[in-house]
C-alpha cells in the first residue's frame, strides 16, 4: 500500500512510520508545513497515496491555552487542507483523520466508558480545535464521498516521547533523581484520571482502521482502563526503585482539566480485530530506561 503520513518527524509519526513499513507499506513522508495549502496539495500529487495518515497537530493540552489561534490554524485549517488535497487526486485515498478523546471534555462518571456517541464538550482550545478538524472530515465524506475514518486517540506513550507529556515528564524526572540517589519530582494536578495506550499498539490500530474502518465512521483508540495521574507517578518511582517525594508545582496545573477520560474500544475492536499487546507496567519500565539511556551521558542535576 502506498501511504502517506503527515506530523512523520513526531512521536507517533516515527513509530507509525516504523510499522507501515514493517508491514510492507511503501511511505512517502516529507516535510510539508500543513498550513501551506498549495505545498499539501503539491505533495499529495506527488506521492499519488492510496492512504493518508494525518497526524500532523498541535497536540499539546496545556500550550493550546497560550495559542489558541495557532491551534485552530494547524489542527483545523490544515486538516481542510489535507482534506482539499485528497479529494483533488484522480483515485481518492482512504484518509485517517487521528483525533482525540480530548474532544468529549467533561463527563459525568456515568457516562463512563466514553462510546463514540457521547456528546462532544471541548473545554479547552486544543478539544474545539480536534472538534473542527472532525467536522471537516465529516463534511467532505458527506458532501464529497471522500473515504474519511476518524480516530479518536486516547492518551498514547511510550519511548521518544516529549516531556511536555505526563508520563514521560515523570519519568524523565524519575530517572534523574534516580542517577541523583534521591529526591522531588515536580507535577501539577495528580487527580486527573487517563486512559493511556502504547504507541505501538496506537500505530497497529491506526493501520487496522485505515485496512478494516468504515469510512464516515469514528472510532475510540483506548486501553479501555483508566488510572489516576497519583498512581502512574506511584508506580513509576516504585518501578524504578528509588525514594522520591512528589511536590505539586502550580505552574504545571492547567486552568481547566477533564477530570476523567476512560473509553471503550469495542467499536475499533468489532471492527478490526485489535488487542493491545503492551500491558502499562511494560510501557512505563521502556520509557524509563529510554530516559535513563539519554541522560547517562550527561551530569546529575
Amino acid at each position: 500500500m502506498r501511504a502517506y503520513v503527515t506530523g512523520a518527524s513526531g512521536f507517533v509519526g516515527h513509530w507509525l512510520i516504523e510499522h507501515l513499513r514493517a508491514m510492507g507499506d511503501e511511505v512517502s513522508a516529507p516535510e510539508v508545513e500543513i498550513t501551506d495549502a498549495e505545498l499539501v496539495r503539491d505533495a499529495l500529487a506527488t506521492a499519488q497515496p492510496q492512504a493518508v495518515y494525518h497526524l500532523a497537530a498541535i497536540a499539546n493540552v496545556g500550550e493550546s491555552w497560550g495559542a489558541p489561534q495557532q491551534t485552530f490554524a494547524v489542527n483545523a485549517a490544515g486538516t481542510l487542507n489535507l482534506l482539499e488535497a485528497a479529494r483533488a487526486l484522480a483515485d481518492t485515498p482512504r484518509v485517517l483523520l487521528v483525533c482525540s478523546a480530548e474532544v468529549y471534555g467533561r463527563v459525568a462518571p456515568a457516562d463512563l466508558p466514553l462510546r463514540e456517541e457521547a456528546p462532544l464538550r471541548p473545554v479547552s482550545p486544543y478539544a474545539a480545535s480536534k472538534v473542527a478538524a472532525e467536522f471537516l472530515g465529516m463534511q467532505a465524506h458527506l458532501a464529497y464521498g471522500l473515504p474519511v475514518i476518524r480516530a479518536r486517540a486516547f492518551n498514547h506513550i511510550g519511548p521518544g516521547q516529549a516531556p511536555t507529556f505526563v508520563v514521560s515528564s515523570l519519568a524523565r524526572q524519575v530517572a534523574e533523581v534516580a542517577r541523583r540517589g534521591g529526591g522531588a519530582i515536580h507535577v501539577g494536578n495528580l487527580t486527573p484520571q487517563r486512559d493511556f495506550t502504547d504507541v505501538r499498539d496506537v500505530v497497529r490500530a491506526y493501520r487496522l482502521l485505515v485496512e478494516r474502518g468504515v469510512p464516515g465512521d469514528v472510532y475510540n483508540v483506548c486501553s479501555g482502563e483508566a488510572i489516576a495521574i497519583a498512581e502512574l507517578a506511584d508506580r513509576l518511582v516504585r518501578l524504578a526503585g528509588v525514594d522520591v517525594s512528589i511536590e505539586v508545582d502550580a505552574d504545571r496545573v492547567r486552568a481547566v482539566d477533564v477530570p476523567i477520560l476512560l473509553g471503550d474500544p469495542g467499536r475499533l475492536v468489532a471492527a478490526t480485530g485489535w488487542r493491545r499487546e503492551w500491558s502499562l507496567d511494560d510501557t512505563l519500565v521502556e520509557v524509563l530506561d529510554s530516559w535513563r539511556s539519554e541522560l547517562a551521558g550527561s551530569p546529575p542535576r
